[in-house]
């Protein structure tokens, strides 16, 4: 009977009805426990004196894109802040904190946080916002959000596509300036964490890091910003096979037209076209996928002279031809001045013969120098040579070695083109990787 007494005592008493852990209590609401309605969490904490420190950390989840076009990357990441409010302490001996979602953070003060220069961002909402806060007894907070953002990335590209670029994402508090909130980096460097999974398809991340500076605006003040500032190198291998290979094969491909005879026309100008077009081709696909910059890049440099030395080929079959009906002209002006040879038995005793040619011993393999390599020359070269043996034309004909050195002259542009070409182009690839590489 004294024990029932007792334990009837005992269980009514005080002592048994308080709980050693609040937190551990299924009657106690949280907000009761943070005791949110005894504050104005419109206001910071320690309102009035000096500035409330929020450290700040990173966790990179991904790099999804950067576009050269619009200037700007995508980045997904962990936002953190830590910050101190103790006006949200509770008594608790055996929890060390409390985790709440995206309901509660609406209720207190929570640092208000933007990305400069944004174009878009958004809090990941699926399946429920992923936000979370976390209290610990003494009033430390954790405030964490997944967040993708959008940013702006002023990008050089004057060495396009052998690049290095370095793009920065920038954070700072929107209505408190540093008078009464004073951001920084948590650990520094250490920070930013990455996921060694990151990975692009152009570029090669090369490094992270962090800095801190004041921003200053006109009209409100001084702010704390954070800057997370990475380096990008692009890959050139994809550049390779899809710009500069082909450009150099069409520079290439337009060097056969030295070897085609200089009287097939419709071989060597339909190439000289193809080459020419192609390489347009390749400068206007190079340049749709590109910004509208007012300045050079490497690849202009290289697409540009490429599409030169193109060009340059099908200006010297121009040449060879008007220089080849140039000669022409003149070998019917000099078959008129000549006399009949109507008479000549056999033109190739003529050729040997000192008493007619007028030279002592020439070779008849040689006569090349002196006329038309091509069949049907060889009568043309004994009429030139019979006509220099005769003193009554000698007059007129003394023009004929200018007129037989224009023959050289257009069959040496494509000989003396093989070399030059490919000389050149060879010159102008090492200047253009020395520098650019």
């Amino acid at each position: 009977m004294r024990f029932v007494t007792f334990c009837s005592y005992f269980l009514n008493s005080p002592i048994y009805k308080r709980s050693p852990d609040l937190t551990k209590n299924p009657m106690t609401k949280s907000e009761q426990l943070l005791r949110i309605d005894d504050h104005d969490f419109t206001m910071r904490p320690a309102f009035g004196g000096p500035p409330i420190p929020v450290g700040v950390d990173v966790q990179v989840e991904s790099i999804d894109t950067i576009s050269e076009v619009d200037m700007d990357f995508t980045m997904t990441l962990y936002l953190r802040h830590y910050w101190k409010d103790e006006r949200l302490s509770f008594p608790s001996n055996n929890n060390q904190s409390m985790t709440f979602d995206s309901r509660l953070v609406k209720k207190i003060w929570v640092p208000d946080m933007f990305f400069v220069h944004s174009k878009r961002s958004f809090i990941h909402d699926t399946t429920t916002d992923n936000v979370m806060l976390r209290v610990y007894p003494d009033g430390n907070v954790l405030y964490s959000l997944r967040v993708t953002v959008t940013a702006m990335c002023n990008m050089d590209l004057s060495r396009f596509p052998l690049d290095t670029q370095t793009c920065s994402l920038e954070i700072e508090s929107y209505a408190y300036t540093d008078d009464d909130l004073m951001l920084y980096w948590k650990k520094g460097n250490e920070s930013l964490n990455t996921d060694d999974r990151i990975s692009l398809s152009q570029f090669l991340i090369q490094k992270f890091h962090t800095t801190t500076k004041l921003a200053f605006y006109s009209s409100t003040g001084w702010y704390n910003r954070l800057y997370i500032h990475f380096t990008l190198r692009r890959h050139i291998f994809f550049f390779l096979l899809q710009t500069y290979f082909p450009a150099t094969l069409m520079v290439m491909l337009s060097w056969v037209s030295f070897w085609i005879d200089r009287r097939a026309v419709p071989a060597r100008v339909p190439l000289g076209i193809t080459t020419v077009l192609t390489m347009s081709t390749i400068i206007t696909g190079v340049n749709a996928s590109m910004p509208r910059v007012s300045y050079i890049k490497a690849v202009d440099i290289y697409l540009w002279v490429s599409f030169v030395f193109v060009f340059l080929s099908v200006i010297e079959y121009a040449a060879v031809n008007y220089l080849s009906t140039v000669q022409e002209r003149k070998e019917r002006k000099l078959r008129e001045r000549l006399p009949c040879t109507c008479g000549i038995g056999n033109p190739d005793e003529m050729m040997i013969d000192p008493q007619i040619s007028g030279y002592g011993s020439l070779d008849v393999n040689n006569t090349g120098n002196y006329g038309i390599p091509e069949n049907g020359g060889r009568q043309e070269r004994i009429l030139a040579q019979v006509a220099l043996n005769d003193p009554q034309i000698t007059g007129q004909v003394k023009g004929s070695r200018g007129y037989v050195n224009i023959w050289i002259d257009t069959h040496a542009i494509d000989k003396y083109s093989r070399v030059l070409f490919p000389g050149a182009y060879i010159l102008f690839n090492i200047i253009y990787w020395s520098i650019y590489s």
